[in-house]
Order: C-alpha cells, then structure tokens, then sequence
C-alpha cells in the first residue's frame, strides 16, 4: 500500500469547510425530490391514474427498490473505497450521476410512470452511495473531541441547502402558477434547479477535500473486488469485537425507518390529509429545514457534552411528541406544532447518529464501516416507506392510520439504544485487525 502526498497533511478549515459543502449540495435532491415537491407531484400528477392508495404503495416501491440496491452495494462499495484510497473518485463519480438522473427526470410527465421510477431509482442509488461515501471522511478530519460539532455543522449547512433549493423552487412555482401553468408545466423545472444547484455546490468538496487513505500500489479491479469482500467479511466476523456498533445500528435501523416515512411521505401527508397546496407544502418543509438546521447545530454541540447516544434519545423523545401531534392534528396550528418539533428532531437524530457510528469506527476502515451505516439507513428506508405505504393500501388511502407506524418505529428504536454502551463501544474502534 502507498500512502498518498495529503496522507499526513494537517486538516485545514478550508477543508472542514469543503466537507460541510457535500451537505449542503445534496440537500436539494432529498428535499425537493424525496420530501416536498417531487414525490407529491408522482403521487398526486404522474401515477394519478392508479388511484391514491396505488399511488402511494408505488412511491414506496420504488424507495424501496432504490434503497435495496444501496443496501446490497454500500458495505462493498466502502470495502472497495477503502482498499483503494478512492473514497474521493467514487465521490465524485455518484455526485455526477446524482446530477445527471435528476435533471432528466424533466421529462417525467403524467402517465410516464415507468420512466419517473427508473430515474428515481438511479437518482436516489447515486445520492445515498455519495451519502455513505462523504461520511467516511468524517473521521479522517476530526478528532473525538469534535467529531459531533463537525457532523452538527455539515447537517445544520445540509438544512440550509435544501432551504436555499426550496426558496428557488417556490420562487418559481409562484411565478409559473401566476402564469396559469399547471403542476405537469412547472415540477420537471424544479428537477432542474435541483440538479444545477447541486453540480454547483459540490465543487468545493471535489476541489479542497483530500484523501488521505492509503492507495493499493496495483489498481487492479478484480483484486480490488476481491479484497472488498474479503474486508466485508472480516468484519462481519469480527462483530462480537464491535458489540456496541452493532446493537446500535440495529437500534438506528427501527428508529430511521419512522424517519424515512417522515421524509419520503411528509408532502404526500400534508397534500392528502391536511389539503396543502404546493406553495403550502413547499413553505412547511422550508421552515422544517430551518428548525431542523437549529436542531442539528444545537444538538452538534451538546453531544460533545453529554454523548451522542444521550442526544439520540432526547431527539426520539421529541419524535415521539411531534408523531402524536400529527396523527390528532385537524387544523393547521397543532400540525405546525409537529413539523417544527420533526424539524427540531430530525437535525439532531442524524447528526448524532452519523457522529456515533464515527467514534464506534476503527481507524483504515471508515468507508466499511460506514457502508454498513448505509445499509442500515438503507434497509429501514425499505422497511418503513414500505409499512406506510402497505398500511394506506390495506386501509382504503387512510393515511392518519398509516402514520401510527411510525410511532412504533421510534419507541422500539428508544429501548434498543438502552443495550448499547458508548464508552465502551469507543474503546472497541481502537483495536487493530
């Protein structure tokens, strides 16, 4: 193995500054595409056809489909990433396809069904690759001691990129519905503003982040293959070595799974239950993306004080809140209430997570480790989409039933984070194997 010429360089704020970028650029695609503009428009315009609880299970399929394929592909491909000190390639090559299949979904029409799920489908496999691959730089740029206020920062910088695409988006939704336009005319747009403000945004990133990682001195694929999976499988039999990690990230695939029904099914939600317009959606999800900056800026702080896995429990304590508010909300204030409690929450769950599986990770092993992050994330993106969706299938389009679900994902995911002790989990990501 060579060590690459920025192996041993100090990590610059510049740097710091690069890596918080990625989060910024990506959030436009998770918040128009998957939370308030897009998934709507599949349900409500492009697959109207098959009725609203049709519609809603194939929007859950196709999350489903997407993230079974990133479930099955993250552990290798972080293996491999590893292996080959080309954390910063595949990077680079996910952003570009991410870009790409988003902007192409402009030509995703009413009735284009098949077409709008297979660039979903592409889209969303490219987003949550790069999503896995950027956090495994988060470890080589930090230190214990600031890992959480570094993972705060990027989440609370990602809130405000998925604001800076939504005002832009509803800028020119209030334009195009002042025109007369319909939503068929004005959406594919907004995929494109998506897609330009991402390619955009991740420039700093491609440019200023280094790799740091060692480079296989023969870059051959097969024997880099090979060796990912070697590595995959070493470290699946070295779980007992990792007891904490392990119980954690089984406790993060229940309690990720009522968050993915939040994030995916938020707009559909509030389109279908509370009557929201698209311009009253789009402005819900930009004042949820502010509280949830807020959240995860004050909960980077106060994990570095108290402990992520502390943070992680208050924050489900508030999901648990806000899930109750939504299911009794009959007018818009107590749904309000809710959106910003979900805001408040979802800032904090996923920066404490993120920093959490960081302090659990041995150090020449950050993209393994994070692969299995990802498959974690992935399979409760399968899970509880797909529970939602199934559950406003069987009860004829009730989604106020459907959302019951999601209460149960974050109960269970609180008592399962009682079997995981995290100073002794951060002592395990020291050994050498």
């Amino acid at each position: 193995m060579a060590f690459p010429a920025d192996c041993f360089a100090p990590v610059t704020r510049r740097e710091r500054f690069a890596w918080c970028m990625y989060d910024f650029a990506n959030s436009g695609y998770t918040t128009v595409i998957l939370t308030a503009i897009f998934n709507a428009y599949f349900v409500g315009v492009i697959a109207a056809g098959s009725g609203n609880g049709s519609a809603t299970l194939l929007w859950t399929l196709t999350m489903a489909a997407a993230n079974a394929l990133v479930l099955l592909s993250a552990p290798v491909v972080g293996a491999i990433a590893d292996y080959s000190g080309a954390k910063k390639r595949f990077l680079a090559v996910t952003t570009v396809g991410c870009v790409l299949f988003t902007a192409l979904l402009y030509f995703a029409g009413p009735g284009d069904i098949a077409l709008a799920v297979v660039l979903v489908i592409l889209a969303t496999v490219m987003f949550a690759s790069g999503e896995n691959l950027i956090a495994a730089f988060l470890p080589e740029i930090s230190t214990p001691q600031t890992i959480g206020r570094l993972s705060g920062y990027g989440w609370a910088l990602g809130y405000l990129g998925g604001l800076l695409t939504l005002a832009l988006c509803l800028g020119y939704v209030t334009y195009a519905e002042k025109q007369g336009m319909e939503a068929a005319q004005y959406v594919p747009v907004t995929n494109l503003i998506v897609a330009t403000l991402f390619a955009i945004a991740a420039l700093p990133t491609l440019l200023w982040l280094r790799e740091r990682a060692a480079v296989a001195e023969s870059f051959d694929s097969t024997h880099i293959v090979r060796q990912g999976f070697g590595r995959l499988r070493a470290t699946l039999r070295q779980a007992r070595l990792h007891t904490d990690l392990f119980r954690f990230l089984l406790a993060l695939t229940t309690y990720y799974a009522g968050i993915h029904i939040v994030i995916v099914l938020a707009a559909v939600y509030a389109q279908e239950v509370m009557g929201f317009k698209t311009q009253d959606t789009i402005v819900l999800i930009m004042v949820v993306n502010v509280t949830a900056a807020i959240g995860a800026f004050l909960f980077g702080h106060l994990q570095d004080r108290i402990g992520s896995l502390r943070c992680i429990a208050i924050t489900l304590v508030i999901w648990i809140a806000a899930i109750i508010c939504a299911y009794f909300a009959v007018d818009e204030f107590l749904f309000w209430v809710a959106a910003n409690l979900i805001g408040t929450a979802l800032g904090g769950a996923q920066s404490a997570g993120r920093a959490l599986v960081g302090q659990f990770t041995p150090s020449g092993r950050q993209g393994e480790f994070f692969g299995l992050w990802g498959l974690a994330t992935k399979l409760s993106a399968i899970v509880g989409p797909l529970t939602y969706g199934a559950m406003v299938y069987v009860f004829a389009g009730d989604h106020r039933i459907a959302l019951l679900s999601t209460l149960v994902f974050f109960v269970l995911g609180l008592a399962m984070l009682a079997t995981v002790d995290e100073k002794r989990g951060r002592e395990m990501a020291g050994i050498d194997y």
